[in-house]
């Protein structure tokens, strides 16, 4: 009877619910969600996903993994609004890696580097985040204030020209001149983005905005570089070939993302009003690429502590703009008709704590540190398209910041109180993915 039951075990057919796993590793373990066409592949591979469990379910009748991964898989598709019907992933477990494609290139080594054993937590690690291997954010706006990639929050002076970044990939200076006269607050008035030479993938491309400037393209009129890497589809099925280096105008004038395929890079750059933004997403280990000579870089380690406005964190709200003059007391409040559209050049106000408050509560929700800053910027320049500024930037933020339980960011100690009563409890956004799920691809 044992050597009877053995030789039934035998024939039985297996549960490949571990297969299919793998297989769903392979497929998404390429995709970013910083590059368009992310959804729809995201969604074929769930799919594709979904119809490699039905065929195997007969075999994993009774399996906790393969039941727990098919409640994932109906969470996944719930959060990603995937359709159940539709075109499904060819199932290529050796996704070929394109050299100019940094997501590619790294997600291939990152998958070769670990066991099949490891399948599961590669697949678990993709749904929990949006980016592998790990990213930092670098953010600038306003009077400046600039979020660094260890996501502290600081307000500094910094007038003149300053780098952001500097390593052997990319370098980026901003430029920052006085707001009003008297006053120690300085704004971004010019960027200056260098993306250095990369050898197979892209010439050095140089891209300038100033004031009333926000090319389109870069310093030689080329709005692209490279040989186009890879191919994506659209949501209407139409596919397009991305390039390794190319400029995507949002708004003319006034909103523009620079995607650098081949080095995983997002910068978004807006002018609001007479000044300008940024935001930065780059890879960590990109971002640590330089050396002794690169080490002045405010995104990786903060402004110098002698061009610091704010103090230990505190940032100090001033009754009033030190020098706009009484005339603007007179001056009426400006219309303001969209989220993202800047108030009219030369229109100013002096605000009281409360004014400020309401004008900058319209556009920001949660009374966080965009929130503190908004306000610290009317009652410093009087000017109300840094309200704008403060909202862009927390949107900007929340688009390229990889990690969503660190987007908020609250003051700390006495910078709470000119908010007291008025002060939100601290929202957090935990990532939604199933327990489940999590059994799954252990």
């Amino acid at each position: 009877m044992q050597g009877g039951e053995g030789q039934c075990q035998v024939v039985t057919p297996q549960c490949r619910i571990q297969k299919c796993t793998t297989d769903f590793v392979s497929l998404t373990t390429h995709l970013s969600p910083a590059v368009d066409g992310f959804h729809t592949e995201f969604c074929k591979a769930l799919r594709a996903y979904s119809a490699c469990t039905q065929r195997t379910a007969k075999s994993c009748r009774g399996n906790l993994v393969f039941h727990s991964a098919v409640l994932g898989i109906s969470d996944l598709m719930t959060q990603r609004n995937c359709s159940r019907d539709g075109p499904t992933s060819s199932t290529h477990p050796e996704v070929q890696p394109e050299p100019c494609n940094y997501h590619s290139r790294t997600q291939h080594a990152h998958t070769h580097a670990h066991s099949h054993a490891h399948a599961h937590a590669h697949a678990h690690s993709h749904s929990h985040s949006h980016s592998r291997p790990g990213y930092l954010f670098c953010g600038l706006f306003g009077d400046p204030h600039l979020r660094t990639f260890k996501d502290n929050f600081q307000t500094c002076k910094v007038e003149g020209a300053w780098p952001l970044i500097d390593n052997d990939y990319l370098s980026v200076q901003v430029t920052n001149v006085p707001v009003v006269p008297g006053s120690s607050a300085t704004a971004t008035n010019k960027i200056t983005i260098i993306f250095k030479p990369y050898e197979g993938c892209t010439d050095q491309r140089v891209y300038q905005a100033v004031t009333d400037n926000l090319p389109a393209a870069f310093d030689d009129g080329t709005v692209s570089s490279g040989d186009p890497i890879h191919t994506l589809s659209d949501v209407d099925g139409a596919t397009r070939r991305m390039r390794a280096l190319w400029i995507s105008e949002r708004t003319p004038g006034n909103h523009v993302e620079l995607h650098a395929g081949y080095i995983g890079v997002t910068v978004i750059v807006r002018q609001l009003g007479r000044y300008l933004t940024l935001a930065v997403r780059i890879p960590e280990e990109l971002a640590q690429a330089y050396d002794a000579t690169q080490d002045l870089q405010l995104c990786l380690n903060g402004c110098p502590s002698g061009e610091r406005i704010d103090r230990a964190g505190h940032l100090p709200l001033p009754l009033s703009p030190p020098a706009l003059g009484l005339q603007l007391q007179q001056q009426r409040r400006p219309s303001f008709s969209s989220q993202t559209q800047a108030y009219p050049y030369g229109t100013a106000q002096v605000f009281s704590v409360e004014g400020a408050k309401q004008l900058c509560r319209e556009k920001l929700e949660v009374q966080d540190i965009y929130f503190l800053s908004c306000v610290f910027d009317l009652l410093t320049t009087g000017d109300a398209n840094f309200t704008v500024a403060a909202y862009s930037a927390q949107k900007d933020m929340e688009s390229l910041h990889p990690h969503q339980d660190r987007w908020r960011i609250y003051p700390s100690g006495s910078a709470t109180s000119i908010l007291h009563s008025d002060f939100q409890p601290v929202h957090r956004f935990p990532l939604l993915l199933l327990c489940a799920l999590s059994l799954a691809l252990m």
